[in-house]
Parts: C-alpha cells; structure tokens; sequence
C-alpha cells in the first residue's frame, strides 16, 4: 500500500527540484501524446524547444520571445504577490481584456491628435481599469466573504462579452467596412506601442516586465509589505497578532495584480496585437497563473517561467504550422506543465511510503 506521511517542514530539495522535473516529464508526456497523434515526438520536442532558440531561423524567433513573456511575466508577478498571502486571483484574463479595452478607448478617444501625453494617459487608463475590475472580487470578498476564486473567474466571461460589444460597437473601426475591430494602433502613431530596439522584440511592455520583477524583489525582500504578505500566507493566525490588516492587504493584492494585468493588456492591444478585437484575448491570463506557480512565486522565478512559457507559444505555433499540430494540443502541452508542477509539490510536502496498511 502507497500512502502520503505530511512532512515535519517542507523539503527544500524537492522545493527547488520540482520546477525541472515538472519540464522533463511534460516534455516525455507530451511526446506520447504527439506520438498518439501521429506524430514524431522528437521532431515536436525539438520544434518547441530547440527551434526558436538555436534553430535556422531563430533570430526572428528570438525577437518574439520577449513579446510573449512581457505579458505572462508582468501579470505573474502581480498574481504572485495574492497568491503568497493566500488571495486567489484568478480573474487576471478579465482584467487583462478589461485593461485593454479602457486604455484603447482613450487612445482611440483623441484620434488622429499627435500629442506625447496620449501614450502615458494610455497607460494609466490601462492600469486603472484593471485595478477597478479586480476590485469588484476583492470588495466582496472584504464586505461579504464571498469566494474570490468563482468571483474573479465568472468575471472573466462578464470581460469576453465586453470586449466583443466594444468590438462591434463603441470602439468599431468607422471605415473598417463594418468588419469587428477598432482602428489600428500603427496608424495612430501617438498611441502605438513601438519596438524599441529593432529585431529584439523590446516595447514597453517588456520594460514594465523588467521593472516589475525588480519592483517584487525589492518589496518581498526589503519591505514590511513583503514580510506581511509571507506572514499571512503562512502563519495566517500569527499575522493577525502582528497587527496585518487582513482587509487592506486583500485589497492591495487585488489592487497590484488588477492594475499590472490592465497595463498587460494596454500593452499587448496596442503593440503587438495592434487593435481591440473580439479574439483579441489569448489565455495570458490564465497561462500567468502556471508562470506563477513554476517560478515559485518568486520574482526571478517567474521571469524565467515566463520566457520558458513564452517559448512553448513560439515553439508550439512552429509545429503546428511544420508539423500539422492541433492547436489544442498544445494547449494541453501547456496545461501539463501546471498539473506536474502541482504533482510535484505534493513531494514537497508529503513523502511516501511503502507498506501494508495497520490494523484497525
């Protein structure tokens, strides 16, 4: 018989570990699921791995690695900050869209204006409005101790239906011939989100990833902040008789990670994607939430989470366009990842034994 003995303290070793084991044995799963599909799970792994990094055309490749990890790494890192403290967030997609669509609508608000101070508002109204819509789960948490995991998700579809009115409606291209979507921000020079280094894939984005990252490692590190989010993780009790405010801090993490999904989102709709659109929306959101659990809700963790995911996006678009891949099962390749890495931890906190079961 198999069963579970809870550890006296977590092991370290299997805290560090479970990361790369999570990777190898996605990597051995997800060949025998592409070797279930009909195809060469060598060939895969490599076109997902090894391709867009040292592959023949991994300088276009590699411009796009930063473009993907921005979004996953900034709202990581804002998610990382709750889920420390024992706040689930897992509305960060809806704040993302909904981010986007409030940011857009005031670029698009003082089209075809070419002012300096168009961007920033841009930004701001980004931030805002990821902060307001990851207020609606956290206030009712505060006010009426709902549960802020089915709060935040239902919230997401609320965001989806939004983005798909606006779409067709209030921020609809005028000359765009009735077809869904806004005006392209690269016709709107003032309110574009440029690359900044040629063929790097750098835009502001990225520098609001990097900023991010430094801006969480100081805070979890150096701030009374960052030792009252680790104190209420893990001794919830204890913080109370240090004097955390559980309501504040609820709020403050709901705050933080709505705002970075929101400029997240501004970032993404007005560089790379370019335009508010119905699908507009990839999943960041979600995929954060794996970003943030494979880098152990550290900040450098998660920026090197964020590149690896980043890299199954590029990798994954690679094989299904070389080998004929679903696009769902690359998403399940993804999802992989989370499932090992929850698996995983398991041994962090528990180890096993092997023997008969003791008489009643």
């Amino acid at each position: 018989m198999i069963s579970l003995i809870q550890r006296p303290e977590p092991s370290r070793a299997w805290s560090l570990a479970t990361p790369l084991l999570a990777v190898l044995v996605t990597m051995i799963a997800g060949g025998i699921m592409f070797a279930a599909l009909g195809k060469n799970p060598v060939e895969a792994i490599k076109v997902i791995f090894y391709d867009p990094i040292l592959g023949e055309f991994a300088f276009y490749y590699r411009g796009q690695l930063l473009v993907k990890a921005a979004p996953l790494i900034l709202i990581a890192i804002g998610l990382s900050l709750g889920f420390r403290a024992g706040i689930w967030n897992i509305g960060a997609e809806g704040q993302y869209i909904i981010g986007a669509v409030v940011g857009a609508g005031l670029g698009l608000a003082f089209f075809p204006l070419d002012a300096w101070w168009i961007y920033p508002l841009m930004v701001f109204g980004g931030a805002l409005g990821g902060f307001l819509w990851a207020m609606i789960p956290g206030v009712l948490r505060v006010a009426f101790n709902t549960n802020e995991i089915l709060v935040s998700l239902l919230l997401v579809y609320v965001a989806e239906n939004i983005l798909a009115s606006m779409s067709t409606g209030l921020l609809q291209n005028p000359d765009g011939q009735g077809f869904p979507g806004s005006r392209n921000f690269r016709d709107f020079p003032a309110a574009y989100n440029p690359e900044l280094i040629a063929g790097t894939g750098m835009h502001w984005g990225v520098v609001a990833a990097f900023i991010a990252v430094i801006f969480a490692y100081i805070v979890l590190a150096r701030h009374i902040l960052g030792f009252q989010i680790r104190l209420t993780g893990e001794a919830p009790r204890a913080a109370r008789f240090a004097g955390v405010n559980p309501t504040r801090l609820v709020l403050l993490c709901f705050g933080i990670s709505g705002a970075l999904a929101g400029m997240a989102g501004l970032f993404e709709v007005s560089g790379p994607a370019g335009q508010i659109s119905i699908d507009f929306n990839v999943g960041y959101g979600f995929t954060a939430i794996i970003v943030a659990f494979l880098g152990r809700l550290h900040p450098i963790g998660i920026l090197l989470a964020g590149l690896l995911m980043a890299l199954t996006y590029i990798g994954g678009e690679a094989a299904q366009a070389q080998l004929g891949l679903p696009a769902a099962a690359i998403q399940a390749f993804q999802g992989m990842l989370l499932f090992f890495l929850l698996a995983g931890d398991v041994l962090t906190n528990y180890r096993i034994r092997f023997g008969r079961a003791e008489a009643a």
